[in-house]
């Protein structure tokens, strides 16, 4: 019969690996992620198999954090996209939960099947694919995402998880399997079930932080969809008020014209000109770009800000809502640094220059002198509430999607907010509208 528990440890192994690459998230292909898993996890398996085929599960119990545990971690470590808290939570919820049907399905065959290995075999044969269907159905999409939206927290969390997982191996193993010491079995019981409580208790908070995360992001876009539709609005009352100035500019020009005065037509034709720009709002052929444009500097202006722009883009087919949440979020970081300058310091400059391969936006502006931020970094924001603090997350986000990059640093008494994305991605962005 010990060909059950060989088997069954098999099984426990191997959906070990899978519960854990349903919930990471890998920073390679996904045929290359299931590659490298092989080659390395593959023999790490065999291996710890046949130290059980040798020197049976009592010891190799013993030594399975040595043996299987570390190693697995410190791979899953290089191939994983995040590096610290996520990363180690997610290991060692797979781990644990593994763990925790490994012990169930133990005592289950040794007071209820007599220690024949056939329990503990079907109980893992249902039970992993069974979790593995929950966390498709239920827990991967959410989680994922949770991974993306959320980056603090994390750490405590891994941590509980690191010693509910030690606290299992050493309450099923040490000094010997749980079995030989039926005095500390009621303890063990009240572990096994206090732990799906407290996992369950983090999956709520964390949600929440989900919930909230979405909610602020949705408000944000609305924002913004707000703010561009204002500016269309101010365009055409603009536009409006211009038709009807056209009649005294052409009796001027008319009168101008009549008397022989042409320098003077000119001249007056060239500042009617230079008004139609200005009211127009025109900063560039995109119209989505161009709204956010014109709210802002309008905002900007009324403020005395000296605004600068050299936009280098045409008419070229851009993902739009994933550039206007990067221009309006850097805009608007501007405008709050601005509004704590002196009158005088208050200065933006805007460029945007697209080429063949990708798409490059810097976004400077005056900001304290005691604000020192290191490139690669992320300033924390010093407003209250709780619908602050998202711009250059946010920034950041929209940047990874179009498989870009975002920095800002300071330099000489001014923030700059540098962005540089792939063309390649615009279109498979543009493709999936």
């Amino acid at each position: 019969m010990e060909i059950f528990r060989d088997l069954s440890l098999l099984w426990s192994l191997f959906h070990i690996l899978i519960l854990f690459m349903l919930l990471y998230r890998s920073r390679y292909s996904v045929r290359k992620t299931f590659l490298l898993t092989g080659l390395t996890m593959g023999p790490l398996i065999l291996l710890n198999i046949a130290g059980v085929a040798v020197y049976g599960t009592a010891v190799m119990g013993k030594i399975f954090i040595f043996t299987c545990t570390l190693p697995s971690l410190l791979f899953f470590w290089f191939v994983s996209k995040d590096k610290k808290g996520r990363f180690f939570f997610t290991f060692c919820l797979a781990d644990t939960v593994a763990l925790w049907i490994i012990a169930v399905t133990n005592l289950a065959d040794f007071y209820v099947g007599g220690g024949q290995y056939i329990l503990m075999f079907i109980g893992r044969l249902l039970l992993f694919p069974l979790l593995e269907w929950a966390a498709v159905k239920r827990l991967r999409k959410p989680y994922l995402e949770l991974q993306g939206a959320v980056a603090r927290g994390w750490g405590i969390v891994a941590g509980m998880t690191a010693l509910y997982y030690i606290l299992l191996a050493v309450m099923a193993d040490y000094p010997v399997p749980i079995t030989q010491r039926p005095q500390e079995l009621p303890a063990f019981i009240l572990i096994l079930v206090l732990m799906p409580m407290t996992y369950a208790t983090i999956f709520m908070a964390l949600y929440s932080q989900l919930l909230l995360y979405r909610k602020q992001q949705s408000e944000r876009i609305l924002q913004e969809q707000k703010n561009a539709l204002e500016a269309q609005l101010d365009n055409q009352q603009r536009i409006r008020r211009m038709k009807h100035d056209m009649k005294g500019h052409t009796a001027m020009l008319s009168g101008l014209l009549s008397a022989g005065k042409m320098q003077e037509a000119l001249g007056y034709l060239q500042s009617v000109e230079t008004e139609m720009d200005s009211l127009s709002g025109q900063f560039c052929a995109n119209p989505y770009l161009n709204a956010v444009f014109a709210y802002y500097f309008g905002k900007l202006q009324e403020m005395g800000a000296e605004c600068r722009t050299d936009i280098q883009i045409g008419e070229e087919e851009l993902p739009y809502m994933e550039l206007c949440q990067i221009l309006s979020n850097g805009l608007e970081n501007a405008y709050d640094a601005l509004k704590g300058m002196d009158r005088e310091e208050r200065k933006v400059s805007v460029q945007m220059k697209y080429s063949r391969d990708c798409l490059l936006m810097r976004i400077r502006n005056r900001c304290s002198e005691e604000l020192t931020v290191e490139k690669g970094t992320i300033p924390s924001t010093n407003k209250e509430g709780y619908d602050h603090g998202f711009g250059l997350a946010t920034i950041q986000e929209a940047a990874e999607r179009l498989e870009g990059e975002m920095f800002c640093y300071t330099e000489s008494g001014n923030f700059v907010l540098d962005v540089m994305l792939s063309c390649r991605s615009f279109r498979k962005n543009t493709a999936q509208r």
